[in-house]
């Protein structure tokens, strides 16, 4: 099911003779709206369904994927989304993206409802919509997520509502308590209460009256320009300039050669330097001569570089 209806396809639809026929049932949300209003006075006078109703047109989606069920089901439940929406308006978030994020959990309870399972469809479609809305509050009430694991969320919703009763900052006994009631460490209350207590800040700060406000930007390190690093790069610029001249000065031509055939020589086509049987040939040795004559001029380059370190 796809999302659907506007105010005045709700209040233009009268129950039973419900919907245009289509391939997927189209919930009209109230976001696009230009009247808030009109759309809650809509959806309340949308008629209930009795329980033989409903449990009538729950079988026809079930066994047939009927769309008229599914919409008329969707439709008489409206205003349960409206009135768990309307529980959250404190957390500052417009009421219309409330309630279609809450139309958008009741189409999920209505495609998954069971009408066996002896439940009515509002106690089964109430914990979809409130899922919805929860996490939509968890995206969009800051800028950084406050909780992202699931007890955070459990967390996050639970401390606020105390928060709204008490008004103040927990003392550490209030604090012992919730963390007893939630069945979590006090730690973790500390915590979310720090969390919720804070707010976003933008990372530069705004110029006002020629004057820019102090920001976390300023006091971000310069990674490029920090005196330790800036240092370590004209040590390691050093040893690999003149100390590598250095270290190269005191091998022996042949040494010399195989060093620079094998470590230095770039390829035309940017693959490495000589291989060992390439320089075997050309002196007249074996491969294994020239790994050896390797390896003891790299122990001697080793000891020239460490001046340098």
């Amino acid at each position: 099911m796809n999302a659907v209806l506007s105010a005045d396809s709700i209040q233009s639809t009268t129950l039973p003779a419900m919907p245009q026929r289509g391939a997927s049932l189209a919930l009209a949300m109230p976001g696009n709206l230009g009247n808030l209003d009109s759309y809650i006075q809509a959806v309340h006078r949308v008629p209930m369904l009795s329980v033989e109703e409903e449990q009538r047109l729950a079988r026809e989606l079930r066994d047939h994927d009927s769309v008229d069920a599914a919409r008329r089901l969707v439709m008489s439940h409206l205003r349960l989304v409206v009135s768990v929406a309307r529980q959250y308006l404190g957390y500052g978030l417009p009421h219309a993206d409330l309630i279609q994020e809450g139309n958008i959990g009741l189409m999920k309870a209505v495609k998954r409802f069971d009408p066996d399972q002896g439940v009515r469809l509002v106690s089964y479609a109430i914990h979809w919509i409130k899922a919805e809305i929860h996490e939509y509050v968890l995206k969009n009430w800051r800028m950084v997520k406050v909780a992202t694991t699931k007890a955070q969320r459990k967390l996050f919703f639970n401390l606020r509502s105390h928060k709204q009763e008490t008004h103040n900052t927990f003392t550490p006994e209030q604090v012992e308590a919730v963390a007893r009631e939630l069945n979590v460490k006090p730690e973790e209350v500390m915590e979310m209460e720090t969390r919720l207590s804070g707010g976003d800040l933008a990372l530069e700060g705004q110029v006002d009256d020629g004057e820019e406000e102090f920001a976390p930007i300023a006091y971000l390190a310069d990674n490029h320009n920090e005196p330790t690093r800036v240092l370590e790069a004209k040590r390691s610029d050093r040893m690999q300039v003149e100390g590598l001249e250095e270290a190269l000065g005191k091998l022996d031509q042949r040494s010399r050669r195989i060093i620079e055939a094998r470590w230095l020589h770039v390829n035309d086509d940017g693959s490495g330097g000589a291989t060992l049987h390439e320089l075997a040939d050309e002196f007249g040795v074996s491969a294994e001569r020239i790994r050896q004559i390797e390896a003891a001029a790299m122990k001697k380059m080793k000891g020239a570089l460490q001046a340098f370190a």
